[in-house]
């Protein structure tokens, strides 16, 4: 039996209409690449202090990031370089630098290359009295640290450094 020209034409536009579909995924995989992208560039921009449970920060109103820099944590027994315990805090609440941690800082300096060490933060317990982070402080300062911060939790946002 033969078709009428309306119908083989129904049938034709019924076979190409049948064989499209599908998903491009090449559009879907620019779309991906670039929100990847943009996840990477953004999440770049946070910085996170180390963190010990021995150190509870104090809070303050700062809205200022913290920088790449060299960490002296000082807990109430310890202050630590890096990591490393270098000096108790009795040593430094006579008010006066402290050798160990100058020494530390000196040999840090040294192995930077050209001498260079440009930033210290402190994360100080809020326990510990002013007269500790002076003496670290003042340690600092006799080492030639041009730039000394103090670490402190923004208020309102427990948890997080500022």
């Amino acid at each position: 039996m033969k078709m009428s020209h309306r119908a083989q034409r129904m049938s034709r536009r019924h076979r190409r209409s049948r064989l499209r579909g599908g998903l491009n995924l090449v559009a879907l995989m620019d779309i991906f690449t670039i929100l990847v992208v943009f996840l990477l560039v953004t999440g770049s921009d946070v910085e996170n202090l180390p963190t010990t449970r021995a150190v509870r920060l104090p809070e303050s109103v700062a809205r200022q990031h913290p920088k790449e820099a060299t960490v002296i944590t000082v807990t109430t027994r310890a202050i630590m370089f890096r990591g490393e315990r270098v000096a108790t805090t009795a040593e430094a609440s006579r008010g006066r630098a402290v050798a160990a941690l100058r020494r530390a800082l000196a040999h840090a300096r040294s192995r930077a290359g050209g001498g260079r060490l440009d930033e210290v933060t402190i994360l100080a317990d809020r326990t510990v009295p002013y007269r500790v982070l002076k003496a670290v402080m003042l340690t600092c300062t006799q080492v030639r640290v041009p730039h000394i911060a103090l670490a402190v939790l923004e208020k309102g946002n427990r948890g997080q450094h500022s």
